[in-house]
Protein backbone atom coordinates (compact mmCIF):
# COMPACT_ATOMS: atom_id res chain seq x y z
CA UNK A 1 0.00 0.00 0.00
CA UNK A 2 1.17 3.58 -1.13
CA UNK A 3 0.43 6.84 0.90
CA UNK A 4 -0.87 9.16 -1.47
CA UNK A 5 1.35 12.06 -2.80
CA UNK A 6 -0.56 14.29 -0.87
CA UNK A 7 -0.03 12.98 2.10
CA UNK A 8 3.63 12.24 1.64
CA UNK A 9 3.58 16.30 0.97
CA UNK A 10 1.28 17.40 4.29
CA UNK A 11 3.71 14.91 6.13
CA UNK A 12 7.32 16.76 4.44
CA UNK A 13 5.47 20.24 5.23
CA UNK A 14 4.91 19.20 8.78
CA UNK A 15 8.56 17.53 9.27
CA UNK A 16 9.60 20.52 8.57
CA UNK A 17 7.30 23.05 10.43
CA UNK A 18 8.49 20.90 13.51
CA UNK A 19 12.52 21.52 12.42
CA UNK A 20 11.79 25.43 12.53
CA UNK A 21 12.79 27.19 15.77
CA UNK A 22 9.31 28.51 17.42
CA UNK A 23 10.65 31.81 18.16
CA UNK A 24 10.17 34.66 15.44
CA UNK A 25 13.61 35.03 13.21
CA UNK A 26 15.03 38.53 14.33
CA UNK A 27 17.34 40.88 12.06
CA UNK A 28 20.62 40.67 13.53
CA UNK A 29 23.60 42.75 11.87
CA UNK A 30 27.45 41.46 13.23
CA UNK A 31 29.71 44.00 12.75
CA UNK A 32 33.22 42.97 13.20
CA UNK A 33 35.75 45.18 12.28
CA UNK A 34 38.37 42.49 13.37
CA UNK A 35 42.29 42.92 12.83
CA UNK A 36 43.08 39.04 13.26
CA UNK A 37 41.30 35.61 12.83
CA UNK A 38 41.60 35.12 16.33
CA UNK A 39 39.47 37.18 17.01
CA UNK A 40 37.33 36.71 14.20
CA UNK A 41 36.87 33.21 15.38
CA UNK A 42 35.07 34.40 18.26
CA UNK A 43 32.79 36.64 17.28
CA UNK A 44 31.94 34.80 14.20
CA UNK A 45 31.00 31.70 16.93
CA UNK A 46 28.15 33.75 18.44
CA UNK A 47 26.83 35.01 15.13
CA UNK A 48 26.50 31.39 13.75
CA UNK A 49 24.89 30.05 16.87
CA UNK A 50 22.47 32.87 16.19
CA UNK A 51 22.00 31.84 12.69
CA UNK A 52 22.10 27.92 13.43
CA UNK A 53 19.37 28.91 15.83
CA UNK A 54 17.09 30.51 13.15
CA UNK A 55 17.68 34.47 13.23
CA UNK A 56 18.48 35.41 10.04
CA UNK A 57 22.56 37.22 9.83
CA UNK A 58 24.33 39.05 8.25
CA UNK A 59 28.08 39.83 9.19
CA UNK A 60 30.02 42.36 8.00
CA UNK A 61 33.58 42.04 8.81
CA UNK A 62 37.36 42.94 8.01
CA UNK A 63 38.67 39.86 7.00
CA UNK A 64 37.72 36.40 5.31
CA UNK A 65 34.94 34.59 6.30
CA UNK A 66 36.47 32.04 8.76
CA UNK A 67 33.79 29.76 9.15
CA UNK A 68 32.52 28.98 5.14
CA UNK A 69 29.93 26.19 6.69
CA UNK A 70 28.08 28.67 8.75
CA UNK A 71 24.69 30.05 8.06
CA UNK A 72 24.75 33.61 8.31
CA UNK A 73 25.16 36.00 5.11
CA UNK A 74 28.85 37.30 4.97
CA UNK A 75 29.75 40.82 3.68
CA UNK A 76 33.66 40.76 3.73
CA UNK A 77 35.17 44.77 3.57
CA UNK A 78 38.83 44.54 2.02
CA UNK A 79 40.06 47.44 4.33
CA UNK A 80 43.75 48.61 5.65
CA UNK A 81 44.28 46.78 9.05
CA UNK A 82 47.44 47.19 11.00
CA UNK A 83 49.88 47.87 9.16
CA UNK A 84 52.68 44.73 9.33
CA UNK A 85 55.53 47.25 10.08
CA UNK A 86 53.25 48.66 13.01
CA UNK A 87 52.97 44.78 14.11
CA UNK A 88 56.79 44.64 13.29
CA UNK A 89 58.08 47.36 15.80
CA UNK A 90 55.31 46.86 18.30
CA UNK A 91 56.38 43.35 19.17
CA UNK A 92 60.16 43.65 18.88
CA UNK A 93 60.27 46.79 20.10
CA UNK A 94 60.73 46.88 24.18
CA UNK A 95 59.28 49.57 25.85
CA UNK A 96 57.10 50.31 28.91
CA UNK A 97 53.05 49.29 29.51
CA UNK A 98 52.37 52.69 29.82
CA UNK A 99 54.02 53.40 26.10
CA UNK A 100 52.98 50.76 24.67
CA UNK A 101 49.19 50.47 25.18
CA UNK A 102 48.34 54.46 24.57
CA UNK A 103 50.38 53.63 20.76
CA UNK A 104 48.48 50.18 20.25
CA UNK A 105 44.77 52.56 20.93
CA UNK A 106 46.17 54.84 18.89
CA UNK A 107 46.38 52.87 15.66
CA UNK A 108 44.09 50.41 16.37
CA UNK A 109 41.20 53.56 16.65
CA UNK A 110 42.41 54.61 13.16
CA UNK A 111 41.82 51.51 11.51
CA UNK A 112 38.41 51.40 12.96
CA UNK A 113 37.82 54.65 11.62
CA UNK A 114 38.89 53.70 8.19
CA UNK A 115 36.71 51.21 8.36
CA UNK A 116 33.70 52.61 9.00
CA UNK A 117 34.33 55.18 6.09
CA UNK A 118 34.89 52.61 3.36
CA UNK A 119 32.64 52.61 0.87
CA UNK A 120 31.07 49.55 0.57
CA UNK A 121 29.98 50.50 4.35
CA UNK A 122 29.09 53.78 3.70
CA UNK A 123 26.89 52.86 1.22
CA UNK A 124 25.60 49.87 3.64
CA UNK A 125 24.21 52.35 6.27
CA UNK A 126 22.65 54.81 3.17
CA UNK A 127 20.39 51.54 2.16
CA UNK A 128 19.94 50.39 5.68
CA UNK A 129 18.04 53.19 8.04
CA UNK A 130 16.36 52.38 11.28
CA UNK A 131 14.81 49.67 11.70
CA UNK A 132 16.37 47.57 9.51
CA UNK A 133 17.53 45.09 12.25
CA UNK A 134 16.21 44.25 15.73
CA UNK A 135 19.86 43.54 16.95
CA UNK A 136 23.45 44.47 16.41
CA UNK A 137 26.43 42.66 17.71
CA UNK A 138 30.09 44.31 17.71
CA UNK A 139 33.12 42.91 18.36
CA UNK A 140 35.14 44.61 20.54
CA UNK A 141 38.67 45.86 20.19
CA UNK A 142 39.14 49.28 21.68
CA UNK A 143 36.12 50.60 18.91
CA UNK A 144 33.30 51.65 21.53
CA UNK A 145 32.44 54.57 19.09
CA UNK A 146 30.77 51.44 16.99
CA UNK A 147 28.26 51.65 19.08
CA UNK A 148 26.71 54.64 16.74
CA UNK A 149 25.64 52.12 14.27
CA UNK A 150 23.05 50.90 17.23
CA UNK A 151 21.81 54.74 16.82
CA UNK A 152 21.90 54.40 13.54
CA UNK A 153 19.61 51.38 13.05
CA UNK A 154 18.10 52.07 16.51
CA UNK A 155 18.23 49.01 18.02
CA UNK A 156 19.88 47.50 21.10
CA UNK A 157 23.30 46.56 20.80
CA UNK A 158 25.32 43.66 22.19
CA UNK A 159 29.08 43.42 22.83
CA UNK A 160 31.24 40.26 21.94
CA UNK A 161 34.68 40.17 23.59
CA UNK A 162 37.66 37.60 22.84
CA UNK A 163 38.50 37.57 26.85
CA UNK A 164 37.56 38.19 30.28
CA UNK A 165 36.42 42.18 30.18
CA UNK A 166 39.30 44.49 30.54
CA UNK A 167 38.56 47.59 32.85
CA UNK A 168 36.67 49.88 30.19
CA UNK A 169 34.37 47.13 29.63
CA UNK A 170 33.66 46.81 33.07
CA UNK A 171 32.91 50.61 33.28
CA UNK A 172 30.67 50.54 30.24
CA UNK A 173 27.97 48.19 32.16
CA UNK A 174 28.86 49.32 35.66
CA UNK A 175 30.39 45.72 36.56
CA UNK A 176 32.55 46.64 40.11
CA UNK A 177 36.16 46.49 39.54
CA UNK A 178 36.63 44.95 43.20
CA UNK A 179 40.53 45.43 42.63
CA UNK A 180 41.31 44.30 46.17
CA UNK A 181 40.61 40.58 45.35
CA UNK A 182 40.04 40.53 41.72
CA UNK A 183 43.41 40.79 39.56
CA UNK A 184 42.95 43.11 36.63
CA UNK A 185 42.97 41.29 33.27
CA UNK A 186 46.94 42.78 32.37
CA UNK A 187 48.76 42.07 35.94
CA UNK A 188 49.38 37.87 35.36
CA UNK A 189 48.03 38.47 39.34
CA UNK A 190 46.33 34.89 40.84
CA UNK A 191 44.03 34.79 43.45
CA UNK A 192 44.34 34.99 46.69
CA UNK A 193 46.27 37.95 45.97
CA UNK A 194 48.80 38.80 49.24
CA UNK A 195 49.70 42.46 50.22
CA UNK A 196 52.58 43.25 47.88
CA UNK A 197 49.88 41.51 45.31
CA UNK A 198 47.28 43.79 46.38
CA UNK A 199 49.52 46.66 46.30
CA UNK A 200 50.54 45.97 42.62
CA UNK A 201 46.76 45.31 41.39
CA UNK A 202 45.70 48.50 42.70
CA UNK A 203 49.00 50.44 41.14
CA UNK A 204 47.60 49.23 38.04
CA UNK A 205 43.89 49.57 38.71
CA UNK A 206 44.98 53.81 39.05
CA UNK A 207 46.69 53.40 35.64
CA UNK A 208 43.80 51.76 33.66
CA UNK A 209 41.09 54.03 35.04
CA UNK A 210 42.72 57.29 35.85
CA UNK A 211 45.09 57.24 32.70
CA UNK A 212 43.91 54.80 30.19
CA UNK A 213 40.30 54.85 30.84
CA UNK A 214 39.89 58.87 30.01
CA UNK A 215 42.18 58.39 27.07
CA UNK A 216 39.90 55.91 25.63
CA UNK A 217 36.76 57.20 26.52
CA UNK A 218 38.29 60.93 24.80
CA UNK A 219 39.61 58.94 21.68
CA UNK A 220 36.27 57.01 21.41
CA UNK A 221 34.29 60.48 21.77
CA UNK A 222 36.28 62.06 19.16
CA UNK A 223 35.51 59.00 16.81
CA UNK A 224 32.08 59.11 17.66
CA UNK A 225 31.30 62.77 17.31
CA UNK A 226 32.95 62.74 13.78
CA UNK A 227 30.87 59.61 12.59
CA UNK A 228 27.40 60.36 14.63
CA UNK A 229 27.56 64.04 14.70
CA UNK A 230 24.38 65.24 16.90
CA UNK A 231 23.67 67.69 14.16
CA UNK A 232 22.06 64.54 12.15
CA UNK A 233 20.37 63.67 15.06
CA UNK A 234 22.22 61.21 16.83
CA UNK A 235 22.50 60.96 20.74
CA UNK A 236 25.49 61.71 22.82
CA UNK A 237 28.29 59.25 22.67
CA UNK A 238 27.31 58.75 26.75
CA UNK A 239 23.79 57.83 25.56
CA UNK A 240 25.10 55.64 23.22
CA UNK A 241 27.16 53.81 25.40
CA UNK A 242 23.92 53.08 27.26
CA UNK A 243 22.29 51.30 24.67
CA UNK A 244 24.55 48.36 25.47
CA UNK A 245 22.38 45.56 26.78
CA UNK A 246 24.71 42.28 27.06
CA UNK A 247 28.30 41.51 27.08
CA UNK A 248 29.11 38.11 25.95
CA UNK A 249 32.86 37.47 27.17
CA UNK A 250 34.44 34.76 25.87
CA UNK A 251 35.37 33.54 29.52
CA UNK A 252 34.39 30.83 32.10
CA UNK A 253 34.36 31.77 35.66
CA UNK A 254 36.24 28.37 36.14
CA UNK A 255 39.61 30.02 34.60
CA UNK A 256 39.40 32.40 37.89
CA UNK A 257 39.14 35.22 39.03
CA UNK A 258 36.17 34.43 41.06
CA UNK A 259 34.47 37.42 41.06
CA UNK A 260 30.92 39.20 41.02
CA UNK A 261 29.63 40.91 38.01
CA UNK A 262 26.32 42.56 37.05
CA UNK A 263 23.52 40.39 34.85
CA UNK A 264 24.67 41.64 31.96
CA UNK A 265 28.11 40.18 31.56
CA UNK A 266 27.64 36.84 30.02
CA UNK A 267 29.72 34.18 30.28
CA UNK A 268 30.33 32.14 26.87
CA UNK A 269 33.60 30.92 27.13
CA UNK A 270 34.88 28.28 24.91
CA UNK A 271 31.91 29.77 22.41
CA UNK A 272 34.43 28.65 19.45
CA UNK A 273 35.09 25.78 20.61
CA UNK A 274 33.17 22.45 18.68
CA UNK A 275 31.18 20.55 20.86
CA UNK A 276 32.05 17.66 17.95
CA UNK A 277 35.47 18.39 16.35
CA UNK A 278 35.07 18.73 12.53
CA UNK A 279 37.21 15.23 10.42
CA UNK A 280 40.72 16.56 9.58
CA UNK A 281 42.10 17.32 6.33
CA UNK A 282 43.65 14.06 4.98
CA UNK A 283 47.26 14.75 5.67
CA UNK A 284 46.80 16.17 9.01
CA UNK A 285 44.84 13.27 9.71
CA UNK A 286 47.32 10.28 8.64
CA UNK A 287 49.78 12.45 10.54
CA UNK A 288 48.35 12.47 13.84
CA UNK A 289 46.64 8.92 13.51
CA UNK A 290 50.14 7.73 12.40
CA UNK A 291 52.27 9.34 15.61
CA UNK A 292 51.35 7.23 18.38
CA UNK A 293 54.11 8.57 20.41
CA UNK A 294 52.65 12.52 20.28
CA UNK A 295 52.94 15.46 17.89
CA UNK A 296 53.26 18.88 18.86
CA UNK A 297 51.45 21.58 17.60
CA UNK A 298 52.90 25.26 17.27
CA UNK A 299 51.19 28.37 16.25
CA UNK A 300 51.29 31.83 17.11
CA UNK A 301 48.12 32.63 15.79
CA UNK A 302 46.27 34.37 12.97
CA UNK A 303 47.75 37.88 13.78
CA UNK A 304 51.41 36.97 13.89
CA UNK A 305 53.56 36.43 10.70
CA UNK A 306 56.43 34.66 10.06
CA UNK A 307 58.40 38.12 8.89
CA UNK A 308 56.60 39.99 12.17
CA UNK A 309 59.48 37.97 14.26
CA UNK A 310 63.10 39.15 14.54
CA UNK A 311 64.75 36.13 11.86
CA UNK A 312 67.30 34.95 15.07
CA UNK A 313 64.14 34.65 17.09
CA UNK A 314 62.09 32.06 14.26
CA UNK A 315 65.59 30.55 13.83
CA UNK A 316 66.37 29.71 17.35
CA UNK A 317 62.29 28.23 17.51
CA UNK A 318 63.33 25.99 14.36
CA UNK A 319 66.64 24.63 15.53
CA UNK A 320 64.50 23.49 18.87
CA UNK A 321 61.85 21.56 17.11
CA UNK A 322 63.53 20.47 13.76
CA UNK A 323 65.70 18.15 16.75
CA UNK A 324 63.37 17.00 19.24
CA UNK A 325 62.27 13.31 18.63
CA UNK A 326 58.68 14.01 17.97
CA UNK A 327 56.56 15.00 14.83
CA UNK A 328 55.64 19.07 14.83
CA UNK A 329 52.43 20.25 13.13
CA UNK A 330 53.97 23.93 12.46
CA UNK A 331 51.28 26.89 11.42
CA UNK A 332 53.28 29.51 9.80
CA UNK A 333 53.39 31.49 6.55
CA UNK A 334 55.01 30.65 2.82
CA UNK A 335 58.24 31.83 4.41
CA UNK A 336 59.37 28.88 6.27
CA UNK A 337 62.44 28.90 7.96
CA UNK A 338 64.05 26.01 7.40
CA UNK A 339 63.27 21.88 6.23
CA UNK A 340 63.18 19.26 8.75
CA UNK A 341 61.90 15.45 8.44
CA UNK A 342 59.81 16.30 11.22
CA UNK A 343 58.00 19.29 10.83
CA UNK A 344 55.04 19.67 8.39
CA UNK A 345 54.39 23.58 7.79
CA UNK A 346 50.71 24.44 7.00
CA UNK A 347 49.77 28.08 6.25
CA UNK A 348 46.48 27.52 7.67
CA UNK A 349 45.43 24.63 10.15
CA UNK A 350 41.76 24.24 11.92
CA UNK A 351 43.03 24.33 15.41
CA UNK A 352 40.47 23.37 17.75
CA UNK A 353 40.38 20.08 15.47
CA UNK A 354 44.05 19.95 15.83
CA UNK A 355 43.71 19.90 19.55
CA UNK A 356 40.83 17.65 19.72
CA UNK A 357 43.07 15.06 18.64
CA UNK A 358 44.14 12.32 21.30
CA UNK A 359 47.27 12.48 19.97
CA UNK A 360 48.72 16.00 20.60
CA UNK A 361 50.93 15.97 23.12
CA UNK A 362 52.23 19.55 23.61
CA UNK A 363 50.96 23.28 22.81
CA UNK A 364 53.62 26.03 21.57
CA UNK A 365 51.60 28.90 22.18
CA UNK A 366 51.78 32.80 21.87
CA UNK A 367 49.24 32.84 24.92
CA UNK A 368 46.53 34.44 23.24
CA UNK A 369 43.29 33.38 25.27
CA UNK A 370 41.33 32.31 22.46
CA UNK A 371 44.42 29.72 22.00
CA UNK A 372 44.53 28.85 25.80
CA UNK A 373 41.08 28.45 26.00
CA UNK A 374 40.84 25.72 23.47
CA UNK A 375 44.02 24.04 24.79
CA UNK A 376 41.98 23.70 28.39
CA UNK A 377 39.13 23.27 26.74
CA UNK A 378 41.18 19.60 25.52
CA UNK A 379 43.33 19.26 27.93
CA UNK A 380 46.59 19.47 26.42
CA UNK A 381 49.59 21.23 28.16
CA UNK A 382 51.36 24.48 27.13
CA UNK A 383 54.34 26.10 26.65
CA UNK A 384 54.12 29.51 25.42
CA UNK A 385 56.25 32.67 24.26
CA UNK A 386 53.95 35.20 25.05
CA UNK A 387 54.87 38.57 23.05
CA UNK A 388 52.48 41.33 23.81
CA UNK A 389 48.81 42.52 25.36
CA UNK A 390 46.50 40.08 27.67
CA UNK A 391 49.10 36.91 26.46
CA UNK A 392 52.14 38.00 29.30
CA UNK A 393 49.60 37.42 31.91
CA UNK A 394 47.44 34.44 30.15
CA UNK A 395 50.32 32.38 30.73
CA UNK A 396 51.37 33.16 33.91
CA UNK A 397 48.18 32.06 34.82
CA UNK A 398 48.54 28.51 32.89
CA UNK A 399 52.24 28.41 34.54
CA UNK A 400 50.32 28.85 38.06
CA UNK A 401 47.75 26.64 37.16
CA UNK A 402 50.08 23.68 36.80
CA UNK A 403 49.02 23.43 32.83
CA UNK A 404 52.80 24.23 31.34
CA UNK A 405 55.51 26.85 31.50
CA UNK A 406 56.62 29.74 29.66
CA UNK A 407 59.64 31.58 28.05
CA UNK A 408 59.27 35.30 28.01
CA UNK A 409 59.88 36.40 24.39
CA UNK A 410 62.48 38.70 25.58
CA UNK A 411 64.91 35.96 27.30
CA UNK A 412 63.99 33.47 23.97
CA UNK A 413 66.94 30.96 23.87
CA UNK A 414 67.56 27.55 22.73
CA UNK A 415 68.30 26.18 25.88
CA UNK A 416 65.41 27.56 27.91
CA UNK A 417 62.86 26.63 24.93
CA UNK A 418 64.43 23.09 24.95
CA UNK A 419 64.40 23.23 28.53
CA UNK A 420 60.56 23.97 28.67
CA UNK A 421 59.75 22.05 25.89
CA UNK A 422 61.20 18.79 27.66
CA UNK A 423 59.91 19.55 31.13
CA UNK A 424 56.28 19.78 30.29
CA UNK A 425 56.67 16.46 27.86
CA UNK A 426 58.15 14.39 30.63
CA UNK A 427 56.54 15.70 33.71
CA UNK A 428 53.29 14.10 33.58
CA UNK A 429 51.83 16.58 36.39
CA UNK A 430 50.88 18.96 33.59
CA UNK A 431 48.83 16.67 31.32
CA UNK A 432 47.10 15.56 34.45
CA UNK A 433 46.32 18.86 35.61
CA UNK A 434 45.30 20.13 32.63
CA UNK A 435 42.83 17.11 31.91
CA UNK A 436 40.72 17.71 34.97
CA UNK A 437 40.59 21.28 34.86
CA UNK A 438 38.84 19.87 31.22
CA UNK A 439 36.27 18.52 32.69
CA UNK A 440 35.53 21.34 35.12
CA UNK A 441 35.52 23.60 32.88
CA UNK A 442 32.96 21.37 30.15
CA UNK A 443 30.48 20.99 33.71
CA UNK A 444 28.15 23.88 33.29
CA UNK A 445 24.25 24.11 33.22
CA UNK A 446 23.99 24.91 29.59
CA UNK A 447 26.52 25.19 26.79
CA UNK A 448 28.20 28.22 25.42
CA UNK A 449 25.87 28.45 22.44
CA UNK A 450 22.44 27.85 24.14
CA UNK A 451 23.69 30.44 26.39
CA UNK A 452 24.00 33.05 23.72
CA UNK A 453 20.78 31.64 22.06
CA UNK A 454 18.77 32.02 25.56
CA UNK A 455 20.35 35.87 26.28
CA UNK A 456 19.64 36.78 22.88
CA UNK A 457 16.08 36.15 22.55
CA UNK A 458 15.42 37.64 26.06
CA UNK A 459 17.21 40.36 25.10
CA UNK A 460 14.88 40.87 21.61
CA UNK A 461 11.88 39.76 23.65
CA UNK A 462 12.05 42.27 26.05
CA UNK A 463 13.14 45.48 23.37
CA UNK A 464 16.95 45.74 24.75
CA UNK A 465 15.64 44.63 28.33
CA UNK A 466 16.70 48.10 29.86
CA UNK A 467 15.75 46.52 32.97
CA UNK A 468 18.85 44.77 33.71
CA UNK A 469 21.16 47.41 33.30
CA UNK A 470 23.12 48.72 36.56
CA UNK A 471 22.45 51.64 37.77
CA UNK A 472 26.31 52.11 37.94
CA UNK A 473 26.38 52.97 34.06
CA UNK A 474 24.72 56.30 34.96
CA UNK A 475 27.22 56.99 38.04
CA UNK A 476 30.94 58.60 37.67
CA UNK A 477 33.72 56.91 38.46
CA UNK A 478 34.06 59.36 41.72
CA UNK A 479 30.48 58.45 42.84
CA UNK A 480 30.55 54.56 42.26
CA UNK A 481 33.56 55.29 45.05
CA UNK A 482 31.42 57.26 47.00
CA UNK A 483 33.38 60.10 47.21
CA UNK A 484 30.71 62.85 46.66
CA UNK A 485 29.18 61.05 49.65
CA UNK A 486 31.87 60.36 51.58
CA UNK A 487 32.74 64.41 51.23
CA UNK A 488 28.70 65.35 52.42
CA UNK A 489 30.01 62.84 55.49
CA UNK A 490 33.05 64.67 55.94
CA UNK A 491 31.75 68.26 55.76
CA UNK A 492 28.90 67.30 58.36
CA UNK A 493 31.27 66.02 60.99
CA UNK A 494 33.55 69.02 60.14
CA UNK A 495 30.57 71.22 60.65
CA UNK A 496 29.62 69.60 63.86
CA UNK A 497 32.81 69.63 65.21
CA UNK A 498 33.55 73.51 64.39
CA UNK A 499 29.86 74.08 66.03
CA UNK A 500 31.23 72.03 69.39
CA UNK A 501 34.09 74.05 69.10
CA UNK A 502 32.73 77.46 68.70
CA UNK A 503 29.95 76.30 71.59
CA UNK A 504 32.97 75.55 73.57
CA UNK A 505 34.84 78.56 73.19
CA UNK A 506 31.72 80.15 73.67
CA UNK A 507 30.79 78.40 76.89
CA UNK A 508 34.11 78.67 78.03
CA UNK A 509 34.23 82.36 77.27
CA UNK A 510 31.36 82.92 79.07
CA UNK A 511 32.19 80.67 82.35
CA UNK A 512 35.36 82.89 82.32
CA UNK A 513 33.94 86.09 82.49
CA UNK A 514 31.95 84.44 85.35
CA UNK A 515 34.55 83.61 87.38
CA UNK A 516 36.17 87.05 86.62
CA UNK A 517 33.45 88.75 87.59
CA UNK A 518 32.71 86.60 90.96
CA UNK A 519 36.08 86.92 92.16
CA UNK A 520 35.88 90.70 91.29
CA UNK A 521 32.34 90.98 93.57
CA UNK A 522 33.98 88.70 96.34
CA UNK A 523 37.08 90.67 96.20
CA UNK A 524 35.28 94.03 96.90
CA UNK A 525 33.79 92.56 99.75
CA UNK A 526 36.98 90.96 101.16
CA UNK A 527 38.52 94.31 101.27
CA UNK A 528 35.33 95.84 102.41
CA UNK A 529 35.85 93.64 105.55
CA UNK A 530 39.38 94.38 105.89
CA UNK A 531 38.82 97.51 105.86
CA UNK A 532 36.20 97.75 108.64
CA UNK A 533 38.39 95.26 110.91
CA UNK A 534 40.88 97.99 110.96
CA UNK A 535 38.54 100.52 111.51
Amino acid sequence: MHWPIAYVGVFVFVTIAYLIPTQDAARILGFFPSPGDSHLIIHCAVADTLAQAGHNVTVIATKPNVNPKAKYNYIYIDTPLLPPSFLKNFVNQPMPFYKRYPMLLKEVSKMHNRTLWHPEIQQFLHDHGAGSFDLLLVGYFANDFHVGLGAHFKCPVILTFMVQPIFYLNELIGNPSEHAYVPTVFSGLKQPMNFWARLENYVIYLFEYYYMGPLMKSTGQKYYSYNFPASSGYPSFEEARRNVALIFANHWFAQGPVRPHVPSLIEVGGIQVKEKPDPLPTDIAELLDGSPEGVIYFSFGSLIRGNTLKPDTVHIIFNVLSKLPYKVLWKWGADHPGNASNILFKSWLPQTDVLAHPNIKLFITHGGKGSVVEAEYNGVPMVGIPLFSDQPANMEEVRQAGFGTYVPYADLTEERLRDAIEEVINNPKYRKAVREFSEVYRDRPMTPRQSVVWWVDYVLRHKGAKHMQSPAVYLTHWQLLSLDVLGVLLASVAVVVGLLIILWKFCITKLVARLIKTNGVNGTKRNAKKSAKVE
